[in-house]
């Protein structure tokens, strides 16, 4: 059974860093799209970054580029979201979702068949 548990999340000011960490089991984490959304109060689920098996190569929302950094380890069976310079607007229940597929990922959350339950990340200003 496929499962992902997120955690890491809590409350930092802005300028901080977190790291997030998504434990998945029950799949070889380089076989599956794996990706990164968060949601906000009020808003629709976006994506933040992802990482396609097939070349390894991790793509970034416009509004995270160069502050985020994701990482996959699959002898860990873990993939981390490196969040930097954090700001007010990141504020959002975090997720990290996954998808049997081997030849490419996407932002879109609608592609993901698996998801975990969220952890909570609020910048404070």
């Amino acid at each position: 059974e496929v499962q992902l548990v997120e955690s890491g999340g809590g409350l930092v000011q802005a300028g901080g860093s977190l790291r997030l960490s998504c434990e998945a089991s029950g799949f070889t984490v380089d076989d599956y799209a794996i990706g990164w959304f968060r949601q906000a109060p009020g808003k629709e689920r976006e994506g933040v970054s992802c990482i396609s098996s097939s070349d390894g190569r991790a793509y970034y929302a416009d509004s995270v580029k160069g502050r985020f950094t994701m990482s996959p380890h699959n002898a860990q069976k873990m993939v981390y979201l490196q969040m930097n310079s954090l700001k007010a607007e990141d504020t959002a229940v975090y997720y990290c979702a996954a998808k049997d597929y081997v030849f490419g990922a996407t932002l879109n959350p609608k592609f993901y068949d698996y998801w975990g339950q969220g952890t909570q990340v609020t910048v404070s200003s």
